[in-house]
């Protein structure tokens, strides 16, 4: 079925593939879906409900059909659409949703019980008897569903993400978005193109159009050279821009290997792209027409016949029939018969149709049904004479064109219906600082869309300063887009929409007969547009379907929403660098390598990888690492990585206001270079975080929040800005990861930081509690001095990129002070030593008076939480508070998790006084130690209790005491 010649593929380079096990030729640049209908193979899938034979339909991602599984075992990868899947040598793609096989497939059998398959028959069937649904329903519903299947192999594939910035991103490399990336190009901007298909050109590759007095092929490949040479554009082909989101920012999935065997190369990569400004130039999908049996094998849309002829080189049929509204089809039988091939006719349903040009043409006439099980043989069409019947192994059908609006309705935007197109196009303005053109907007004119293109490029480098022209625009076809409305020939028998799905006009119908009138209620009745097309082929002829059996206009029925992906993206993809290691994303510190290096096991600690504690040489256990860095801290110097830490820049006049709305005590009065402790309530008055905040300048803050917390406190933070007080001049921005923090603590802290610093600081100038701008090597950075561990101690920030090396370079000064690093084992026993609370006591159950800061809480203002604060049963006696536990028994080991109990009180819930938060063995006094709630503890320092762990088995006495165990008049601290 190869046609001299014709075609874009390389024909110097045979390859051979296997479908269900044979084997085929083709050349390079084929799909695979071209190369089975050069091999005259129609018969390439079986539809979802009914089991009927599909064959291709179109010629790109829009395909609803033809799916295919590429590979075997755990390279399989099912639901691939045969269109966009290059061929290569040795590829293996298989049929799916058939049994045994493709040719004789037994569930076709569900053809014959079509009657009673319509719209709806799950939920009426499947009700009663009310014992059969998890017996008998549900197990075989469950075996029946799904197209493709996975192997249940591991996914031995290797993918990646990325990140892409830009001055403009253009989506689609049609003739429209060649023209913006050209403009934008030459007037210097960055520019992304992004395009789904591996040769760029768009319609341009499919047609036989000239441009500037070439083949448009030819056209589009020069103009892609040129961009090709710039530097400030980046090309990205087998590229589908899968979502706009917030902010300019765009996810994209790269098909990076799908095109060869198997190798060291990825198999996609995942892009996060953040432009300035975009340009939508996504194109047309061309629509079905909906009539009885207008589903066989054959049939397909008549710019596909053109894809296949054009580009592919590829006839789809010996006798070619067209069906179509509009004068576009009629290219279709211009392209056949130029290139040799037998157009048996041209059936157009305008009785003003544009006379044939060596093709005959039948006005006024309207295809009403096909004869042919695995294949087409012939089609019947009805005009004013009667019915008559044509022979014909392809059918081209042509109802008009869809504009492919989805990403513009990503963010919530609504599509506009346009009567001149009888399409919907998208609305200006849906996406922020997004411009559409071409096709995607309506202007279906070659030379139309050059020039749209060219403008939107324009008009979005206005916005970013940079002027230009639209320049010359290169000569090219201008013929108007002419149809009259056809959406589904009246007939018997089943009309299909939704090809994938098996939805025909009935179930459209039936479902508005049974008042499922709006078209998200029809959606899912009738499951239309929910097949892997996502409806891009059948959304706007049943919309049309709908309105007509509700009696309303189409703009009035509306659209159901679109929403990312545009086409699927494994999540393989998107969790990339993951696999293998759970859902949760992994975050890593700068110091990670050097920690890593240094043999510290990572425990995760709110979703960061911080390092247990570093072994050093005869070191058998993590005690007596632990045991060794706490000692080096008291008596040294210790260096711990502490930019985990949530960390939020808050600037505007009304800053100071601000914090004194969300935390408990008065940050306005703070002084600018100072730091102070603060506590945050939520709004049901129970304590949300702990941490300090810095005053950098007059309305500048840093706030430092735990680690477990920074995302609840962002969220917090916006939601009290935009919802309580959204008049107030206040910026919030989260920092964490913008800079590495590490915490410098003991006697020997000053020494160390001094030989790191271009300014050496004292007591004098750098009292307790105070922060500002240091210069660390050459570095700008921030010093704080504050303390998590009760030692004399600071806080040091440099921006990230210097964090690796800064920690090297501390450590090593630390060396020679008889000091290191230290964990987070070390820590928690440092803190738990001077009774410094974390989210193992701050958990969401306690208030400020339960850990023992009641008076945080300003009575010279509100705060967020006070009033609720203030409620009976929130502070007392009765309440469970924060104390310190000693053990003094036989038994010396204290366990976290444990509960309270009187001496002489049986160890049962009703008896329950209250239970430890934290444990941990402090070598300073040699001795376990432990913070626990017990009820009225403040009352009782010096009263015995007894510890009981039931899951461990262990009891132990204890004895009350005050949280701070170490220095707790706060000697070393301010020193």
């Amino acid at each position: 079925m190869r046609v001299t010649g014709k075609g874009l593929i390389d024909r110097s380079t045979p390859v051979s593939f296997t479908f269900d096990g044979r084997r085929y030729d083709g050349f390079a640049g084929d799909s695979v879906a071209s190369a089975l209908l050069a091999n005259d193979v129609r018969l390439m899938a079986r539809s979802f409900k009914y089991h009927r034979p599909r064959g291709v339909m179109g010629a790109g991602s829009e395909e609803a059909n033809a799916l295919i599984t590429v590979g075997r075992g755990s390279e399989q990868d099912p639901n691939v659409r045969a269109t966009v899947q290059e061929v290569f040598q040795e590829l293996e793609v298989f049929s799916q949703n058939r049994f045994p096989s493709l040719e004789w497939d037994l569930l076709a059998l569900n053809d014959l019980a079509a009657p009673f398959l319509g719209a709806g028959f799950y939920y009426k069937t499947f009700m009663w008897p009310k014992s059969f649904w998890e017996r008998v329903y549900e197990p075989v519903i469950r075996r029946a569903a799904g197209l493709g299947a996975l192997s249940g192999q591991g996914n031995t594939d290797r993918y990646e993400k990325a990140f892409a910035f830009c001055d403009l991103l253009v989506i689609g490399a049609g003739p429209a978005g060649l023209s913006a990336a050209r403009a934008a190009a030459r007037a210097g901007a960055d520019v992304i193109l992004a395009d789904e298909d591996s040769l760029m050109g768009g319609r341009l590759n499919s047609e036989t159009h000239e441009i500037d007095g070439m083949p448009g092929a030819e056209w589009a490949a020069q103009a892609v050279a040129e961009l090709a040479q710039m530097d400030n554009v980046h090309l990205m082909p087998r590229t589908t821009v899968t979502g706009a989101y917030d902010q300019g920012t765009f996810g994209a999935l790269e098909r990076v290997a799908h095109h060869r065997p198997r190798g060291q190369a990825p198999r996609e990569c995942f892009w996060r792209i953040v432009a300035q400004r975009s340009v939508l130039a996504t194109g047309a999908i061309e629509r079905p027409v909906a009539f009885r049996n207008n589903d066989r094998p054959g049939i397909m849309t008549a710019g596909a016949v053109r894809s296949y002829l054009n580009r592919y080189g590829v006839a789809p049929g010996r006798a070619t029939t067209i069906f179509a509204n509009n004068d576009d089809a009629h290219r279709t039988a211009r392209d056949l018969v130029e290139a040799g091939m037998h157009v048996a006719a041209v059936i157009d349903s305008r009785l003003e149709a544009p006379d044939g040009q060596g093709y005959p043409v039948i006005k006024g006439a309207q295809v009403c049904d096909t004869a042919g099980r695995k294949g087409l043989e012939s089609v019947t069409y009805r005009a004013t004479s009667g019915e008559e019947k044509i022979k014909t192994d392809c059918l081209a059908m042509s109802g008009g064109w869809n504009p492919s609006v989805h990403l513009s309705c990503h963010m919530n935007g609504r599509p506009v219906w346009d009567e001149a197109v009888q399409a919907f196009l998208p609305a200006p303005g849906a996406v922020p600082g997004m411009r559409m053109a071409g096709a995607c907007n309506g202007v279906f004119s070659t030379h139309g869309a050059f020039v749209q293109g060219a403008e939107a490029a324009v008009a979005a480098l206005s916005d970013l300063g940079i002027t230009t022209e639209v320049g010359e625009t290169p000569e090219a076809e201008d013929a108007p887009y002419r149809l009259q409305p056809l959406w589904a020939v009246p007939g018997k028998g089943r009309a299909w929409l939704d090809f994938q799905n098996d939805v025909t006009v009935k179930d459209v119908t039936l479902a508005a007969t049974e008042n499922f009138r709006s078209v998200e209620h029809m959606k899912r009745y009738t499951t239309q547009g929910m097949a892997p097309d996502q409806g891009r082929n059948s959304n706007v002829a049943a919309l049309a379907v709908l309105a007509d059996a509700t009696g309303r206009g189409i703009a009035e029925t509306g659209t159901t929403t679109f929403r990312p992906p545009f086409s699927p993206v494994p999540v393989a993809a998107m969790g990339a660098g993951a696999q293998g290691r759970g859902f949760a994303p992994e975050r890593f510190t700068t110091s990670h390598k050097a920690s890593v290096e240094r043999g510290a096991p990572m425990i995760e600690a709110g979703l960061w990888y911080r390092p247990s504690y570093f072994p050093a040489p005869g070191e058998t256990s993590w005690r007596q690492s632990c045991d060794r860095e706490v000692n080096m801290v008291r008596s040294a110097v210790g260096v711990c990585d502490v930019s985990t830490l949530g960390k939020i820049d808050i600037q505007g006049e009304d800053a100071p206001a601000f914090l004194d709305l969300v935390y408990t005590n008065m940050f306005s009065t703070l002084k600018v270079g100072r730091t102070r402790y603060g506590l945050m309530l939520r709004e049901d008055g129970h304590v949300m975080d702990d941490g300090t905040t810095a005053r950098l300048g007059q309305t500048h803050y840093v706030m430092t929040t735990t680690t477990a917390a920074a995302g609840p406190v962002m969220r917090h933070l916006e939601y009290v800005h935009q919802c309580l007080r959204s008049e107030w001049d206040v910026r919030l921005a989260s920092v964490t990861e913008q800079w590495a923090q590490f915490a410098v603590a003991g006697p020997k802290s000053r020494e160390l930081l001094n030989s790191i610093l271009d300014e050496t600081i004292d007591g004098e100038r750098w009292p307790f509690m105070a922060c500002g701008a240091v210069r660390v090597q050459g570095v700008e950075g921030r010093l704080f001095r504050i303390s998590f561990s009760g030692e004399h101690a600071y806080e040091v920030a440099v921006p990230a990129r210097y964090g690796d090396s800064l920690f090297r370079l501390l450590l090593a000064r630390a060396g020679a002070l008889g000091g290191g690093p230290y964990g987070m084992e070390a820590l928690n026993v440092l803190r738990i030593e001077k009774g410094f609370i974390t989210h193992s006591e701050i958990h969401g159950r306690v208030t400020a008076d339960d850990i023992g800061m009641g008076r945080m809480v300003s009575a010279k203002k509100d705060c967020i939480g006070k009033t609720m604060s203030e409620r009976p049963g929130l502070s007392g006696p009765e309440r469970e508070q924060l104390v310190g536990l000693k053990p003094v028994g036989t038994v010396r080991q204290l366990t976290a998790g444990a509960h309270l109990f009187n001496a002489g009180d049986p160890a049962e819930r009703a008896y329950g006084q209250g239970y430890v938060t934290s444990v941990g063995f402090s070598p300073t006094l040699e001795s376990y130690l432990a913070l626990a709630f017990l009820k009225n503890g403040r009352a009782r320092h010096g009263e015995e209790i007894r510890m009981v762990d039931q899951l461990r088995g262990i009891t132990a006495r204890c004895e009350v005491c005050h949280p701070v165990f170490h220095d707790p008049e706060g000697e070393k601290t301010r020193g």
